[in-house]
């Protein structure tokens, strides 16, 4: 394998640009050539390939977003722009393609191994919903940031004796909200995983005022509803003063933690490895600190289940 590709695909998570780092630098370090494509899968229909140095991945180990930029492509969801793709990548002589991004953008991948190119999979999601692996590169940024904002939100809840609402990141995935949750010290936390009642919730708020606490912090997936909503929903239950704060895309931003930039290192590696090996159609993951490849078949069949452990915990914090 002489020379390959790396791209970013959907939404971008902190940590991105690490494993871009790693792929380059991996690839380099035995003398394969490294191409990074410009806006995901429709930057490769559009022909946007660039050849990678070592100085091309300088100095981006610490920041978020991804420098490959990226983007949605429904042109490459077709069978037709799926063959384009193959043509641009046979044009330039690539013999793999490395691909950063969640379910959508792994979908991706194996779409064009079944067409012949050799690719693999690096899971890049702030939501931590991918299956077959412990986490997801961004994920522990995100959480970091949504704690650190229920810190800052619970200052003025304390001051102002208000409950508050935070509405996070995480449409089928409840992760963000349960492990933030539950660093933050949140007195509940509602995910689109686990049944909830509305009613029991305000009957634990009222019965924790009346022991003398005076605000509360309520952490809600954007899955389930939306913060306002579930605010009025409170207030009028309750009768206390409840005000609602909706993170939104700051959850994606920001220098990824230590953390996620190891893990991206690992995988980004991995990944570069597995091709020169001839492996294909597959994605490193993490289990228990470790790296494994896992078929993108075995992936897609696979469901991601909240950690039933955290969900009990939570529950007994949180009264």
């Amino acid at each position: 394998m002489k020379r390959i590709a790396v791209l970013t695909s959907g939404g971008d998570a902190p940590g991105m640009n690490a494993a871009i780092r790693a792929v380059v630098r991996r690839a380099l370090f035995d003398g394969v050539a490294v191409y990074g494509i410009d806006h995901g899968f429709q930057g490769l229909l559009e022909n946007r390939l660039k050849e990678m140095t070592l100085g091309s991945v300088g100095d981006i180990v610490h920041r978020g977003g991804t420098i490959l930029q990226t983007a949605r492509s429904r042109a490459f969801m077709t069978e037709d722009g799926q063959r384009r793709a193959v043509e641009v990548l046979r044009g330039h002589g690539i013999d793999g393609l490395v691909v950063i991004g969640g379910d959508g953008s792994l979908r991706g991948a194996y779409a064009l191994h079944r067409l012949g190119i050799a690719a693999v999979g690096i899971p890049a999601t702030i939501d931590n919903d991918v299956p077959e692996t412990d986490e997801t590169i961004g994920f522990d940024t995100a959480i970091n940031t949504v704690a650190q904002a229920i810190d800052k939100i619970r200052d003025t809840a304390t001051s102002h004796e208000r409950t508050f609402v935070i509405e996070v990141m995480g449409r089928h995935s409840g992760d963000i909200a349960l492990w933030a949750g539950l660093a933050g010290g949140a007195e509940g936390i509602i995910v689109p995983e686990v049944p909830y009642d509305l009613d029991d919730l305000a009957e634990r708020l009222k019965r924790t005022k009346e022991r003398g606490k005076r605000h509360s912090i309520i952490v809600v997936a954007e899955g389930v509803m939306s913060g306002p909503e579930l605010a009025r929903a409170i207030e009028a239950r309750t009768g206390f003063e409840t005000r609602a704060s909706v993170l939104g895309h700051v959850q994606r931003g920001g220098s990824p933690s230590a953390r996620d930039r190891l893990l991206a290192g690992r995988l980004g590696a991995r990944a570069v490895e597995l091709l020169l090996a001839g492996q294909s159609g597959v994605m490193v993951g993490i289990r228990r600190g470790v790296p494994v490849d896992v078929p993108l078949e075995r992936v897609f069949a696979g469901r991601h289940d909240l950690d039933a452990s955290l969900i009990e915990l939570a529950k007994m914090l949180s009264i």
